[in-house]
């Protein structure tokens, strides 16, 4: 099963004709229906209608109650209530399709061939997408051979640089995105050992997911000290052994605000700060010009002072920092950094060059 990023979903889903169905395969949490209505209902602006059919018992839910029609004598269904108005194309995002009951797998089965459900057909241009489950802790259904052939299969494993994107735009608690970019790690299910003793008996071990770290952001966004009682309360939502490692990182926050040192550039700004506090500063840095949200008037200066950064780094014989800085430009995910660093400013590229591994110049 070829492995996609997020990045590379959102090219899928650009590049994917309409009569192609789209299955995405991977955990729970990490983003997919986050992408799909960023992508559809934000930018395309087409009706995005969500189906988990895991909790689906009857599959009247999904293609309507039969009825009698009076004039001719003859069953028909109903149209459900989703069914698209004015002929217009909507998209069918089909979530935990293996573990769908097989009465609701023979509906899909028309539904991805000739896109009818009871005998009505979607408007052309409909999508149908499908997301499964995949992982020991899942109770799955076998998917039917000529299911599968039905649609373009990809492993969705989306990054922890993706998600510290989609992170900052969504303005996420800055203590959270602080502690994923040290701790990578703790973005997904990790074994919570700590927890594991209490809660073996009830068959449950929980473990961080991408959107648990929403609702951490959400529950701490107003919180400005994180004492016990949050950090019991932050254990419900990701697990201990996370939970802990989350307080412990709050005295670890970054010394360098990417604003003060791409338009406030100063030596004093960099005064007493050690080799982590610039991996750090680097990651948010990046972040924030990957983000593109800062006034435009001010690019220029930024190039200028973003040059500066990384000769006072080469200068205060960081190396390491300057390594780590060109390394995130190898990431996909920085697209847009490495677009400015290479095609608007020769001093900076000359500056990082030679700190260049994985990228074609």
């Amino acid at each position: 099963m070829i492995k996609i990023d997020a990045q590379e979903l959102l090219k899928v889903l650009e590049h994917s004709p309409a009569e192609q169905n789209i299955m995405l395969a991977g955990g729970h949490g990490i983003g997919k229906s986050n992408i799909l209505t960023h992508f559809y209902k934000d930018e395309k602006k087409m009706p995005l209608i969500t189906f988990f059919l895991g909790q689906m018992s009857d599959p009247g839910d999904l293609i309507g109650l039969m009825q009698k029609d009076e004039a001719t004598g003859r069953s028909e269904f109903l149209p459900p209530y989703w069914w698209p108005k004015n002929d217009e194309p909507v998209v069918l995002f089909l979530d935990e399709l293996n573990r769908a009951r097989p009465e609701i797998l023979q509906s899909v089965m028309d539904l991805t061939l000739n896109r009818t459900l009871a005998g009505k057909s979607l408007p052309k241009g409909s999508i149908v997408i499908s997301a499964i489950n995949h992982g020991d802790q899942y109770q799955i259904t076998d998917l039917d051979p000529a299911l599968v052939s039905r649609f373009n299969i990809y492993e969705f494993a989306p990054t922890h640089e993706d998600w510290i994107v989609w992170a900052n735009k969504v303005k996420l608690d800055r203590r959270v995105i602080n502690f994923i970019q040290q701790y990578p790690n703790f973005l997904d299910s990790v074994n919570d050992f700590q927890n594991a003793d209490e809660i073996l008996d009830m068959g449950i071990e929980k473990t961080p997911d991408r959107r648990a770290w929403e609702r951490v952001s959400n529950l701490v966004k107003d919180v400005e000290i994180i004492n016990d009682i949050f950090v019991k309360i932050i254990a419900g939502i990701v697990g201990i052994t996370a939970s802990v490692n989350f307080k412990k990182s709050i005295k670890e926050v970054s010394k360098l605000n990417p604003e003060d040192v791409l338009f406030a550039f100063n030596a004093k700004l960099f005064k007493g700060l050690k080799l982590q506090d610039y991996i750090l500063g680097n990651e948010q840095i990046i972040v924030f010009i990957n983000n593109d949200e800062y006034d435009k008037k001010k690019h220029k200066i930024l190039i200028k002072n973003l040059t500066k950064y990384i000769k006072h780094l080469k200068k205060a014989k960081f190396q390491e920092a300057v390594a780590h800085f060109a390394s995130q430009l190898e990431i996909p995910s920085y697209e847009k950094v490495l677009a400015l660093v290479f095609g608007e400013s020769e001093e900076l590229m000359l500056e990082i060059s030679d700190y260049i591994q994985g990228i074609d110049l």
